[in-house]
């Protein structure tokens, strides 16, 4: 049972902020890490992984600091998203590489098994130049797996995929939170998170947005106010009588898109009461479309709610 504790922890490079105060605790199970591109997943599993410090506060594993820790590092398997492999090599010879690393008894063997267990053994002798990138992926994670980390980390572990391998490797995380192993992915994806992780961290900008059970904070976007663009064949007769109605708190008529942006801040009211409405004032639907359904937006949503 192992247990990242992240305290106040800050990382700059020069002038930029990477990772902004962030405190949260990656226990045992999976737990996805979730914020839009450039949201600072990276830096921040870089930090517990021990391939960077932080500027500021801490990191640690089971009480000791990760950086320059080298049995913190035994804990600790690493899938990063970048490459950072040497195409001469073949498959083999990458994770084999790794287990002689680690100083294991017999890398050999645990080679073989760690690229068993991600289905790379039929192309185990194939210069990595030759893989797809689905194949580099699982590459890494047979490095990754090679001595039976406690603690497996994975940024982005799902580009590249194909259907087949992305379904293989979530049953396969599936199974090493199941055995008590401590698994944080990182993911832009909701549809990924929410498919593996019960329990998630949301960072947006750098910063700590949220934190919990993935239904909770799911229902927490659901809830939060949507933006609509809809165009009829009377925009102003349905602006009068959507914004008579409690589901909606702010209607503008856009002359440039020559359609309505409408607010909801009670989703399920509003999509009863849009058609309705229009039925009511005999008003032809001729399009509705969210303007703000970008991961982005969701999480500017979170770090303001």
């Amino acid at each position: 049972m192992s247990l990242i504790q992240i305290k106040s922890a800050s990382r700059w490079f020069g002038n930029v902020v990477a990772v902004n105060d962030v405190s949260l605790d990656i226990g045992p199970g999976i737990t996805g890490l979730l914020g839009p591109n450039g949201a600072g997943k990276s830096t921040l599993i870089h930090m517990m992984s021990g391939f960077l410090a932080p500027s500021s506060g801490e990191v640690t594993l089971n009480g000791g600091v990760i950086w320059q820790n080298e049995a913190a590092y035994r804990e600790i398997g690493l899938v990063p998203e970048r490459e950072g492999m040497y195409d001469y090599l073949t498959g083999s010879e990458f994770v084999l590489a790794n287990a002689e690393l680690h100083g294991l008894a017999e890398p050999g063997a645990a080679a073989r098994a760690a690229l068993e267990t991600v289905e790379m053994t039929a192309a185990a002798d194939r210069r990595i130049a030759t893989y797809s990138k689905g194949m580099r992926q699982r590459v890494k994670m047979a490095s990754a797996l090679v001595h039976h980390p406690s603690v497996l980390l994975l940024d982005e572990p799902f580009n590249g995929m194909d259907p087949r391998q992305r379904m293989h490797l979530m049953d396969l995380l599936r199974k090493m939170g199941a055995q008590g192993r401590t698994v944080l992915f990182s993911s832009h994806i909701l549809e990924e998170v929410e498919q593996l992780a019960s329990h998630i961290e949301v960072i947006v900008a750098g910063r700590h947005a949220a934190s919990g059970d993935f239904r909770k904070i799911r229902r927490l976007m659901t809830d939060r106010p949507h933006q609509y663009l809809i165009r009829s064949s009377d925009d102003r007769a349905l602006a009068a009588a959507l914004i008579a109605d409690a589901s909606t708190s702010g209607i503008e008529i856009d002359r440039s898109e020559g359609a309505l942006r409408v607010q909801a801040v009670d989703f399920h009211r509003f999509a009863e009461q849009l058609p309705r409405l229009a039925r009511q004032h005999s008003i032809r639907l001729l399009a509705v479309s969210p303007s703000d359904e970008s991961l982005e937006s969701v999480f500017s949503y979170l770090v303001s709610a």
